[in-house]
């Protein structure tokens, strides 16, 4: 079927399906990890702030007091670690890949932690790149989370499509921008999740604007943004809208991703906890 998510065990087609067998298996922890809510956080294009919104919502989650992971599938331009400030390697022993943990206590996995040059490139085929990002959540040390947050790979391509397929994902984050065809990116993005069964929790726009620091005046830099009607058409929340901050792109750059005080992503945070 053109819905296929290929897990088998759960489809009530699965005894009249001539591909049963075939389907992807969904990956599964290690004995010593468990993990309440998988979070995945896509964007239709890249260098719309997707690791960004990834990174500050994981800290205002700490922040809180909950435990808190990144899974950084994004694996041909990781930006995680750099905003983390982490240069450290991930280690591992007897199968188990031990993350590496930030100030705030959030547990960290990316490619990058895995090279001996954090600038030299992955060039791997997307079989390889897919297996990777299981191997993630199969095989590194999490222990016990609240949330883990999944910043993918920008994009509905083949990454993505296994991500989905593979691992266990609760609820998607959209990122976008004001001046992102949004009628086209998000109806994909929204669409190919809803094929897949993931629940589309709703969409964050980043860079919607520009505060004036003398009146504090919303300066829409790339136009206005049409985000809300479209949202009523198309059926999704609006989870917020994030401002442009030259001082937290300093902090972003200097790997204190942690210092920054974001209260616009708060309403981000309601939607997770249901309030």
């Amino acid at each position: 079927m053109s819905d296929c998510d290929g897990n088998c065990e759960s489809c009530a087609s699965a005894e009249n399906c001539s591909s049963k067998g075939n389907g992807i298996q969904k990956a599964k922890l290690n004995d010593r990890s468990h993990i309440k809510r998988v979070v995945a956080v896509l964007s239709g294009k890249g260098g719309v702030g997707k690791s960004f919104v990834t990174s500050v919502l994981a800290a205002r989650l700490a922040k809180e007091g909950y435990k808190v992971g990144i899974l950084d599938a994004d694996i041909t331009g990781p930006s995680i670690p750099k905003a983390f400030g982490i240069t450290s390697k991930a280690m591992g022993e007897d199968g188990i890949i031990y993350p590496i943990e930030s100030i705030l206590g959030i547990k960290i996995m990316s490619a990058n932690l895995l090279l001996d040059d954090e600038s030299d490139p992955i060039i791997w085929r997307g079989v390889l790149l897919g297996n990777l990002v299981k191997q993630f959540y199969e095989d590194v040390l999490w222990e016990e989370l609240d949330y883990l947050l999944i910043d993918m790979p920008p994009g509905t391509g083949d990454i993505t499509l296994t991500s989905f397929q593979i691992l266990p994902i609760d609820d998607l984050i959209i990122v976008t921008s004001p001046q992102d065809l949004v009628s086209l990116v998000v109806t994909k993005a929204i669409k190919m999740a809803r094929m897949m069964n993931i629940n589309v929790l709703g969409v964050v726009e980043n860079m919607s604007y520009v505060k004036c620091p003398k009146c504090d005046e919303h300066i829409e830099v790339f136009g206005i943004s049409h985000l809300d009607e479209f949202a009523q058409k198309l059926n999704f929340k609006v989870l917020g809208k994030l401002p442009i901050d030259p001082q937290n792109v300093k902090l972003v750059d200097e790997g204190r991703v942690e210092s920054i005080d974001l209260p616009e992503i708060d309403s981000v945070l309601d939607a997770l906890e249901g309030r």
